[in-house]
């Protein structure tokens, strides 16, 4: 281990344990430090890069962002005693490095922040019970909401939907509201004016997102991501994610100035290699707490106050910080650690490979995964109706479907990406979180994308080789899942609809799902004849 130039006196009251998304100078296991008797402790372990097949952008964005905070610290002169992923006797694991630094630096108390991973948890709570040494958890700050008070929520509803979380947070943090404590407008959410797509000409007058150039910090990790991690997904050649907290707020800026004014409209809208269109790209800093969720709420309000965008993106916007984030948080910790096992349709099919290399037929597929590991992004839509929709509908297992989300996206850090794949994308948890599964047809994407012009499958068609495999899997979804769906109110159209099929219908559709799922998941590649 490395410490800093000046280490505290023994002995060392506090070990101030600081996890790779908790990187916020202001934590709650920061307060009351004092420099000549605690230690921050941060660790870089193979273990949090191969407990799942994590991409080389998104282990590069942790690890940069780590060693800025890092330095950022000792610049105040406090100790951090820091593990890199080259030093000499680095077990490889978060728990081991802990028990080898209790040994080594022999603490009164450990002392950190909430943690945002179950899994992560148990290992420090374990290495402390073993040393005998008291681990104090503290609250973490960052949330607009604790977790007793999402379980307060939760107490004796038979539902835990997000509207009524994101209401009470609305009323209680004073967000959007008119004179008389109503919502602005009138309504509490906009989401139907934010479903639009671009049409046959694209869009327009869009910007891509601030860059920020790597330093020298961050060269020197990509170029250690690049020889520890070679065979790794993903690709770090256009690496350029805000690392430090400065840089997180220059993101958010410049959101605010050129894209939120159309977020709303089309935020469910996607177009072929046009990665970030409107979006915030601010996931990441916020999960990796580079930046405070009550800056962007309040900019983003500002903006709509001032002028500067209108109501139902400022709205739309808001419920994806204010609402679902801190909803998201609380199913996890709710319902954790059974939440990871939820199988409600039991999903048996394993992963298609494509899905590591991108290498499928299907344009909307391509993109979105090539997308996804080229820059370890894809906005939500490509996300719950592209890839998570497949999944869905070939029946892949949750568990294999959570490892890849959690593995390839940059900002994914376990309390948000499991209930969003899990119980948003794969209805896995039976409708704790979704009120119904999001399954569709090919003609979604056809209507919200131009990706269905620049391929050869007819989303219109769930038989023959031209059939868009979204479409025939549709139909044999809801035939394997009729009796299941039937019960569910908001499914009662789709499952009725079963009924214009018949028995040759039926019967054409699953044979093409069978051929669909012989081939790996992917659909039979069309013929060249010579």
């Amino acid at each position: 281990m490395t410490p800093s130039a000046s280490a505290p006196r023994t002995p060392l009251r506090h070990l101030v344990l600081v996890l790779g998304d908790q990187l916020d100078p202001t934590a709650a296991a920061l307060d009351g430090f004092d420099p000549t008797r605690d230690a921050i402790w941060m660790a870089e372990v193979a273990e949090e890069s191969t407990h799942v097949w994590s991409s080389k952008p998104r282990t590069a964005l942790f690890l940069a962002a780590m060693r800025h905070f890092r330095d950022a610290q000792r610049a105040l002169g406090r100790t951090v005693r820091y593990v890199a992923l080259d030093d000499t006797g680095n077990t490889g694991t978060l728990g081991g490095e802990l028990a080898r630094a209790i040994a080594e630096l022999r603490p009164e108390r450990l002392v950190m922040t909430e943690a945002g991973d179950w899994r992560v948890l148990q290992a420090l709570e374990a290495a402390a019970e073993g040393a005998r040494v008291t681990l104090e958890v503290r609250t973490d700050r960052h949330f607009l909401s604790t977790l007793d008070e999402f379980r307060a929520h939760a107490k004796g509803r038979k539902q835990l939907r997000l509207e009524y979380w994101y209401r009470e947070l609305r009323r209680r943090h004073g967000i959007l509201l008119d004179a008389t404590g109503g919502p602005e407008g009138g309504e509490w959410n906009y989401d139907a004016e934010n479903r639009g797509s671009f049409g046959k000409e694209g869009p327009r007058g869009h910007r891509a997102p601030v860059a920020f150039p790597p330093d020298a910090v961050t060269r020197e990790v990509l170029a250690l991501v690049e020889a520890r991690f070679a065979g790794h997904p993903g690709d770090l050649a256009a690496f350029d994610w805000p690392v430090t907290p400065d840089e997180a707020r220059r993101a958010l800026d410049d959101f605010i100035a050129h894209r939120l004014p159309r977020f709303g409209e089309f935020q469910d809208a996607m177009w072929h290699d046009e990665p970030w269109l409107y979006h915030s790209r601010l996931a990441a800093a916020m999960n990796l707490k580079l930046l405070d969720p009550r800056d962007v709420v309040r900019e983003t309000e500002r903006a709509y106050r001032d002028g500067r965008v209108p109501l139902a993106a400022a709205e739309g916007f808001i419920r994806q910080v204010l609402g679902w984030r801190e909803y998201v948080r609380g199913i996890y910790w709710l319902y954790m650690p059974r939440y990871a096992q939820a199988n409600a349709l039991g999903a048996r099919e394993p992963l298609p490979r494509f899905y590591w290399d991108g290498d499928v037929e299907l344009a909307c597929l391509r993109d979105a995964i090539g997308q996804t590991l080229r820059l370890g992004y894809a906005h939500h839509i490509q996300r719950l109706m592209v890839t998570g929709l497949y999944a869905l509908l070939l029946g892949v297992e949750p568990r294999q479907v959570h490892e890849w989300y959690l593995a390839v996206y940059v900002d994914a850090v376990e309390w948000v990406e499991l209930p969003n794949t899990v119980g948003m994308s794969q209805y896995a948890d039976g409708g704790i979180m979704a009120s119904k599964p999001y399954a569709a047809t090919g003609k979604y994407i056809q209507r919200m994308s131009d990706h269905c012009a620049r391929c050869r499958f007819d989303p219109s068609k769930s038989t023959g080789d031209d059939a868009c495999p979204f479409t025939t899997l549709y139909w044999d979804f809801l035939m394997r899942h009729e009796e299941t769906l039937a019960g569910n109110q908001r499914m009662a159209l789709q499952v009725r609809n079963l009924g214009r099929l018949s028995p040759a219908d039926r019967a054409a559709i699953t044979a093409r799902a069978a051929e669909v799922r012989s081939a790996g998941g992917a659909p039979p590649r069309a013929l060249t004849l010579l």
